[in-house]
């Protein structure tokens, strides 16, 4: 009797812990490193805080690997709960909108309060639908912005505390710096497609490409090879010819470049402030990207390079529930702003940016509010971002394009064509795959 009894109250108590387990919710990603150790943090901290979920973080590679992952599993119906996809994938996620579940639909069909207000706009605007819906939560952000090394400028003969303000003040501080021999190389740049093309096109409100680049329809065309770029592509490629300008490569290798202290200056991410801060042995600066003063209203705002986290179709309402609340603890003010004086990543709601500055964080880190404030700069039609499809492979032929420039096969005009032409013809197919499903 004894032992029918026993087997009864585990039984009973195997049913209840059955009951009561967390529900668990897959979170694929792609940050490695010291950002994929906070983001484990973050799971961890919510898992703590209620017992009802568990979010489990796990990397899937690169960008392009993580999203390939994700289409993949989306097509065998193994999709995990959360996917974190680059901003360069958002066009294609719009496409697939019978395979996701909103946003918006998410957090209003799991009673979580939501206001798509909350979010800087040029933030929630990279990932917002065409009725300014937002579809996916903005996750990791970043902005493209300038960094100079004030004690090369001292020694240049240039002053350190006057930022250059226009490109051409870039050049006069370069030519200083060249001739007094401060640092082997004046000026390099990371991820110049984001840099030099797309940021310095909304900068100055330039097109990238029709149809409101991107946002107004798929059938959208690339249309950057204008006067802009062309005299921009044009200056940077006799600077080459100067040594004035030292291509560094595709990714962020410019940014190790001047936290040794190599080069002068660069154009990068303010992401990049966390890892140029503890490399460097010298006092930098961080300011607004420069412009070209002659063109009517610039500046303009900056746009986000970063990623946002999608939530696929087909899964439970329980499991909805746990998401949405995981995606409200994400956006709780104090959470991005510890996400932000942990990784370096811009704040993405606005209460999140008035208690950093309430703190004064942005005081052990200003180059983050010269980004803050560029992307809150005035937004116009060709600034807001863009949106095109495999835009990833559209930066691979920029970045080759560029390169032909700067080891001087070819002229920054032809460049640009061919950059256009060869992008453009990959749209084309994109969209007549898109009319035929």
């Amino acid at each position: 009797m004894n032992r029918l009894v026993l087997a009864i109250a585990v039984a009973a108590l195997a049913h209840v812990h059955a009951a009561f387990a967390a529900t668990e919710l897959q979170f694929w990603h792609s940050m490695n490193g010291a950002a994929g150790e906070e983001v484990n943090a973050l799971a961890e901290k919510f898992n703590a805080l209620q017992h009802a979920y568990r979010v489990v973080p796990e990397f899937k590679g690169s960008d392009e690997a993580s999203l390939a992952a994700g289409i993949a599993a989306f097509a065998s119906g193994k999709a995990p709960h959360i996917l974190q996809v680059s901003d360069s994938g958002t066009a294609a996620m719009m496409e697939a909108r019978r395979a996701v579940l909103p946003l918006y639909r998410l957090m209003a069909e799991a009673g979580e309060k939501f206001d798509p207000r909350a979010y800087m706009p040029a933030v929630a605007s990279i990932y917002s639908d065409s009725h300014g819906k937002l579809m996916s939560l903005p996750f990791d952000s970043s902005t493209a912005v300038f960094y100079y090394n004030k004690d090369a400028f001292r020694r240049a003969g240039v002053d350190p505390n006057q930022a250059p303000r226009t490109w051409f003040d870039v050049q006069a501080a370069a030519l200083k710096l060249r001739e007094s021999e401060a640092t082997p190389c004046a000026y390099t740049t990371d991820w110049q497609s984001w840099v030099l093309v797309e940021n310095l096109s909304a900068w100055h409100n330039e097109p990238i490409a029709t149809r409101d680049n991107g946002f107004g329809g798929g059938d959208a065309k690339l249309n950057f090879n204008a006067e802009l770029l062309v005299r921009h592509i044009g200056l940077m490629s006799s600077w080459v010819k100067s040594g004035l300008f030292t291509y560094a490569g595709r990714g962020s290798e410019g940014e190790t470049k001047f936290a040794s202290g190599e080069c002068a200056m660069v154009t990068s991410s303010s992401s990049a402030y966390t890892g140029i801060a503890r490399s460097a042995r010298f006092e930098f600066a961080v300011s607004p990207l420069p412009y070209y003063d002659e063109f009517r209203g610039a500046p303009f705002n900056t746009i986000v390079r970063g990623a946002s986290l999608w939530v696929p179709a087909g899964k439970k309402r329980a499991e909805y529930k746990g998401v949405a609340a995981f995606f409200s603890f994400l956006s709780r003010p104090e959470v991005q702003a510890d996400w932000y004086q942990r990784t370096g990543y811009l704040p993405n709601t606005v209460a999140a940016y008035d208690l950093i500055k309430a703190r004064g964080d942005f005081d052990a880190r200003p180059g983050s509010e010269v980004a803050m404030k560029d992307l809150g700069r005035k937004t116009a039609a060709h600034s807001r971002g863009l949106r095109l499809g495999s835009f990833t492979q559209i930066r691979a032929m920029i970045d080759e394009e560029l390169e032909a420039v700067w080891s001087q096969k070819k002229t920054p005009k032809e460049a640009l064509d061919s950059a256009v032409e060869r992008g453009n013809a990959l749209l084309s197919r994109i969209e007549r795959d898109r009319r035929k499903r």
